[in-house]
């Protein structure tokens, strides 16, 4: 889910900005070769900036870039969460870059008629924006898909869906968990404020009527974390519900809190909640429950002291309650206890159907990720890389890291260097190691378009998956 993405903070390194910058001449010959052989309108004769537009027969509209000289590659771009206003790039630096480049742009808005939560129709209309471009402009030599954030899940699923359609992936601070994982562990964590900060109140988590239903709940679920950071024993409770988000304990401005420094960890996801973030979540429960037709969540049965043992923040919840003289494992019991809800089946199949991706893949797929994310956990990856491989599918998924804060918080450089290792897989059909930190580091500072943070990273597991 991606609301207007916050640009990242532009950094210094001392790493020395020489080689890797991946070269695009031989993409671009290849890609001419390929647009002669295909019998499509030649990339060469692009020569005049354009700015072309459409709709589409549901409704949704489309909109492309042309550079001057185009490389004949086409980057279709998936945007995330929000209104459905067709876009074809990141940012606008990224698209300037990108085109600068030789890369035409095209994207599509998904069906204006339905929820922001747009996952049954975005698929279709991506695959839609590929026809009426090739149609009305020209016929891609190669098309790499392009996704950020909700967008990042429509692209995971055209990077298994697209054989024949689209030649490879990239993903950016992608939702590659899912709709059904990512309403699953957000209800886990809602539920954990409601019945440990706000007992024995009725408190609506689910099947909300309209958007401001979902915004009165944000904002008592808000207000009850406010008035808990006061005590120890409300932090302790704040940090448990974080555990079970999967929220990041590195927030803006700050530096990454010490290694066993549980206070320091809980203070900077409570900066993270106390940012709208609440506001943000119940907002996409509303609009997931829209496109579904119905609630999809369920803890009936749950135990909620197993699913604290998974997280990696549960160092950091035993620490904290230590130290407020609270018994954890009562509250534990309070929450399994008090563990009823069910799921709509329906509804539930609904978004399975349409928002889950990782079963297979069909062509190579870059995922980019920050390490600390709040809207977007990084410990998604984890859970899509699992699901990939199971499928038999791991050789085709690379996954790379930026340190830094936030959603989507790539600077232009970042973007760019990703854009040029998925192109360099598909025309070599080799990896080359240009998706390790390193590698992707020399490229990022090569580029002279701001800083870079490739580091090397593993995330955790993602808490809060259910089996079924």
């Amino acid at each position: 889910m991606c609301p207007t993405t916050h640009p990242a903070r532009e950094r210094s390194t001392s790493v020395p900005r020489r080689l890797l910058r991946i070269p695009t001449a031989l993409g671009a010959a290849l890609a001419l070769g390929a647009a002669a052989l295909t019998g499509g309108a030649s990339a060469a004769t692009a020569t005049t900036p354009s700015h072309p537009t459409g709709t589409l027969a549901d409704g949704a509209t489309w909109v492309a870039d042309l550079p001057a000289r185009w490389n004949g590659t086409l980057l279709l771009f998936s945007h995330g969460y929000g209104p459905t206003v067709a876009q074809d790039a990141p940012s606008d630096d990224a698209r300037t870059a990108l085109l600068a480049e030789g890369y035409a742009l095209a994207g599509s808005s998904y069906d204006p008629h339905g929820s922001w939560w747009a996952l049954s129709s975005a698929e279709r209309d991506q695959f839609a924006t590929l026809d009426a471009f090739t149609r009305t402009v020209a016929r891609p030599a190669r098309t790499l898909s392009v996704g950020q954030s909700m967008g990042g899940l429509v692209n995971a699923r055209i990077a298994r869906d697209g054989a024949g359609r689209v030649d490879g992936a990239l993903g950016l601070c992608g939702l590659v968990a899912g709709g059904v994982d990512l309403d699953d562990y957000q209800y886990d964590a809602e539920y954990a404020i409601a019945s440990l900060l706000l007992p024995g109140q009725d408190v609506r988590l689910t099947g909300f009527t309209d958007g401001l239903a979902a915004a009165a709940t944000a904002l008592r679920l808000t207000g009850a974390v406010t008035a808990a950071q006061v005590t120890p024993q409300g932090r302790a409770r704040i940090g448990l519900a974080a555990a079970y988000l999967n929220l990041a304990d590195w927030a803006p401005g700050q530096n990454p809190p010490a290694v066993g420094d549980a206070e320091g960890q809980e203070a900077q996801q409570y900066a993270w909640l106390s940012q709208g973030l609440l506001a943000f979540i119940e907002n996409g429960r509303w609009s997931i429950e829209q496109s579904a037709g119905g609630n999809t969540s369920w803890n009936a049965g749950l135990d909620y002291a197993e699913l604290l043992r998974g997280s990696e923040h549960a160092a950091e919840v035993r620490a904290l309650y230590r130290e407020a003289g609270l018994d954890l494992r009562a509250d534990l019991t309070t929450l399994t206890r008090g563990a009823h809800l069910y799921a709509d089946p329906r509804a539930r199949r609904t978004l399975t159907a349409t928002s889950t991706a990782g079963q297979r893949l069909a062509v190579p797929l870059l995922d980019l990720h920050t390490t600390s994310d709040q809207l977007v956990p990084v410990q998604q990856e984890t859970a899509f890389a699992a699901r990939v491989r199971a499928a038999g599918d791991g050789a085709l998924l690379r996954q790379a890291y930026v340190a830094r804060q936030g959603h989507c918080a790539f600077t232009t450089a970042e973007t760019v260097a990703a854009v040029h290792a998925i192109d360099h897989r598909v025309t070599t059909r080799r990896w080359d190691g240009v998706t390790e930190p390193a590698a992707l580091q020399r490229a990022a500072l090569s580029l002279d378009l701001g800083g870079a943070a490739f580091v090397p990273y593993r995330p955790g597991r993602l808490v809060g998956v259910r089996s079924s």
